[in-house]
């Protein structure tokens, strides 16, 4: 530590200035001062009667209603679907409609869609000779070809009418369908039509989507995940209109909530899983079955409606008959469903004791693939999924809550969910699953059920928004996992956004969907790890809860903006977080606050006996120079020493030593000071107490608080918190007094010494600074070896060896 004295009145902190490019609305023409916690007022759309200034939905605000009933058949061998659905809108909005818009998701993969046309090639750098070494095609990349192009793919839309039996006129425009009323749609006024529509379900392994089916080989069976299936009204809203932006494959949608009744017509053998609760059981399930769910309603652990045996005796069946499952939703976004005989299926009821929904049937469907890993975690986890958003939110408000296993990797959909891990077969015929695949399995059945709450409940909107759906989850299901196993790495933590906070490769977190750089750290990981620090950190859980609950239940069944749950936030906490906001979702900046020095300051005593005497030691304590130190070892004597009756006055006193002038001073300012500033000064000195000025750098432009660990000499720890206000009139440069007992000397400080705030450089957070510990091995190195050219007089002597040559050299 850097010692120095000070006086008193000296303890201040000068202002200093920094640069910045500041909003158009508010502009700094002198100096070069940047206010970091301006108001976000500027950058949020204006408080009006749909949504008010608090973040809450106001006096007049409004949504849509659809409802759907839809007849589908599921075509196996063909795997195709053939349907046809009525829809009745209503509009509540206070405009007229001449038309809808409706999502034609499927359409994404016509060769002619936006998506495909707009696909890039990214396989590293391109050679300008024919001779040179080849790029990158990989298998995956053909195949996905090769799909596209011998099927015809995209919906077919026909019979488009009005519920007279008058055609209506469409408009298709690349994933979206315009439909043109025969009448205006007036506030308050319903209108009905129908249509019938049809697609080819696409390979989800071949192509890569949100649904499709997958193909076993080794029984001949599928697994069909249909989703964003049918033709759905996009969303129309207060904050945009239409909600018509073409779907490209990364920005997922935003509905209106409605009530479905949908008939789906499958092979007699499959087993279905869809949204809804199944309105016809005893049509389509045995006795047994239907016994079974049943005695799963209170069942400790969950009981399996259709067994292992059952799912494999159905793998072996096939059938031409079919069945109709007939199932109803109300107030959902959407519906998904998945078919397969190869499903097995158990269940738990999770009793939440809620009035709305006090009973929920946790279900999991799955093949003999997912073997024990889902058997023991799946339906668990979708119940530990309950228990904790519950918690933060509402209770779960639908029948059930289903996990499927197929193709999809993860994805979500009202009352269900799709996840994709599974097991490995074995050459003894067991199947095992590896530490990696059974924290994915429950990773993704947590975040992609805590997604029925986020979005499909408080219906954000994805397309425009990904981190208001993915982000918040990816916090939630983040405090879900670590009440799991901690152990675990959910990914969540602040230290986890370190690398991507400090890289050149990113956006802020407001941009749009489809144009993010990097989706995973930027719409997951990084509004998570913020929303982490904005609970453990800055708010407290107290507050945190509080607010972020506050917004769950004020927005269910609604459509939020993010000034919704920005405004929410602070209106509910009390808390001003527009410098937070402005700086993890608007910018590009990253945490780096810097330690650079520590001053350890001792108080004048303003006597002149006491000060002057510890002048005289600082002195007498500096290194004695070589000069000195090397004539002394010589034995070289000084002149005044040879000569010691050369001498006068100023070789016995030096400049620290004290006369009755100063001693005067000292009394005088004694008596001028006023009773309470001598009690004040008397008591100072008493304590005689340390004082520390700590300088702060912020290298990364993103402000936040300062959390401090201070070590004294005594081995004793304290941590202390600065608000992230400390910078608010200096961004880049702050100075702090602290101030400890006359027995409690410092001897170490750190800065964020538990990794909680994103730190990116935690090195320049400690002083004094320590030894950087790193790792080296020893290696030996190889010689270079020269490019060995083909000896094909050699290889031409070579025996082509047979497919059983070749298994047989494999199994020795």
């Amino acid at each position: 530590m850097k010692k120095a004295v000070v006086t008193l009145g000296a303890l201040l902190v000068p202002l200093a200035m920094s640069s910045a490019v500041l909003a158009s609305s508010v502009v700094q023409t002198k100096g070069s001062f940047v206010d970091k916690f301006r108001q976000l007022d500027e950058a949020l759309p204006t408080p009006n009667v749909y949504r008010s200034a608090a973040g809450e939905p106001g006096e007049k605000y409004w949504q849509q209603q659809v409802n759907y009933e839809i007849d589908a058949k599921l075509d196996e061998k063909n795997r195709r679907l053939t349907a046809s659905q009525s829809i009745e809108y209503k509009n509540n909005s206070p405009h007229t409609l001449k038309y809808l818009w409706l999502q034609l998701d499927q359409n994404i993969f016509k060769s002619d869609s936006i998506a495909e046309r707009t696909a890039t090639f990214n396989a590293g750098k391109l050679q300008g000779r024919p001779d040179a070494k080849p790029t990158k095609l990989s298998l995956g990349q053909l195949r996905r070809q090769q799909f596209m192009s011998d099927n015809e793919l995209g919906f077919t839309i026909a019979n488009v009418k009005d519920d007279s039996g008058d055609e209506l006129k469409v408009t298709i425009v690349d994933t979206l369908m315009r439909i043109d009323l025969n009448e205006p749609l007036k506030p308050g006024q319903d209108v009905e039509f129908s249509m019938d529509f049809a697609f080819n379900i696409v390979e989800e392994d071949a192509v890569g989507a949100r649904s499709g089916y997958e193909h076993f080989e080794e029984d001949g069976n599928d697994i069909f995940l249909l989703a964003q299936w049918f033709p759905r009204l996009a969303a129309y809203t207060d904050y945009e209109a239409w909600t018509n932006k073409a779907f490209l494959g990364r920005g997922e949608f935003t509905l209106e909530f409605g009530d479905y009744d949908v008939e789906l017509t499958v092979p007699a053998d499959h087993i279905v899983s869809a949204t809804g609760k199944l309105d016809n059981p005893r049509s389509v399930l045995t006795s047994t079955q239907r016994s079974r769910l049943k005695d799963a309603e209170n069942a400790k652990r969950p009981v399996f409606i259709v067994t292992e045996e059952e799912a494999l005796e159905n793998e072996k069946a096939g059938t031409d008959k079919t069945k109709t499952w007939h199932f109803k939703a109300e107030n959902v976004r959407d519906f998904a469903w998945a078919s397969s005989r190869k499903f097995m299926w158990d269940a738990k009821g999770y009793n939440q004791g809620g009035d709305e929904q006090p009973l929920v049937m946790a279900m999991s469907f799955f093949p003999k693939e997912g073997g024990d890993l889902w058997k023991k975690y799946s339906t668990e986890s979708v119940v530990h999924t309950m228990e904790v958003y519950s918690r933060f939110s509402f209770d779960y408000p639908y029948p059930v809550a289903q996990s499927v296993n197929g193709p999809v990797g993860g994805m979500e959909y009202p009352m269900i969910t799709f996840n994709g891990p599974r097991t490995e077969l074995q050459d003894d015929g067991s199947r095992t699953y590896s530490q990696a695949e059974k924290r994915f399995l429950i990773g993704v059945v947590i975040h992609e059920v805590g997604h029925i709450y986020f979005p499909m409940i408080v219906n954000s909107d994805e397309r425009q928004w990904t981190w208001m759906d993915e982000g918040l989850n990816s916090f939630l299901d983040g405090v879900a996992g670590r009440e799991w196993d901690h152990t675990i790495p959910w990914g969540v933590e602040p230290r986890d956004i370190v690398a991507y906070m400090k890289s050149e490769n990113q956006v802020p977190v407001m941009t749009q969907s489809d144009s993010v750089l990097r989706l995973g750290p930027n719409a997951y990981t990084k509004p998570a790890a913020a929303l982490n620090i904005l609970r453990e950190v800055i708010l407290g859980r107290e507050l945190f809860d509080f607010a972020f609950k506050e917004y769950a239940q004020r927005w269910k069944y609604k459509r939020p903006t993010p000034a919704d749950f920005f405004r929410t936030m602070e209106e509910a906490s009390g808390v001003d977080l527009d410098w937070f906001w402005r700086g993890w979702f608007y910018t590009t900046d990253h945490v780096d606050i810097s330690l650079d020095k520590v001053y350890q300051l001792q108080l004048d005593t303003k006597n002149p006996d006491i000060d002057f005497k510890r002048l005289r030691d600082i002195e007498a304590d500096k290194p004695m120079p070589l000069f000195v130190e090397r004539n002394r070892a010589e034995g070289k004597k000084l002149w005044v020493e040879e000569n010691p009756d050369v001498t006068d006055f100023y070789d016995a006193n030096d400049r620290f030593t004290v006369t009755n002038k100063e001693r005067n001073a000292y009394n005088k300012f004694l008596k001028g000071l006023e009773p309470w500033e001598r009690k004040v000064f008397d008591r100072a000195i008493e304590e005689d107490k340390n004082y520390y000025v700590l300088e702060f750098s912020n290298l990364g432009g993103l402000v936040m608080p300062i959390l401090l660990e201070l070590t004294y000499e005594d081995g004793s720890k304290e941590e202390q918190y600065i608000p992230a206000e400390i910078w608010r009139r200096n961004h880049k440069h702050v100075q702090k007094l602290i101030i400890t007992d006359k027995n409690k000397p410092v001897v170490s400080v750190s800065v964020d010494p538990r990794w909680e705030t994103a730190d990116v450089d935690v090195e320049n957070n400690h002083y004094p600074r320590r030894i950087i510990p790193s790792r080296i091995e020893v290696y030996k190195r190889e010689k270079s070896k020269a490019k060995v050219s083909r000896d094909i007089m050699q290889d031409i002597k070579t025996e082509l060896k047979t497919d059983e040559e070749k298994e047989t050299k494999e199994q020795n």
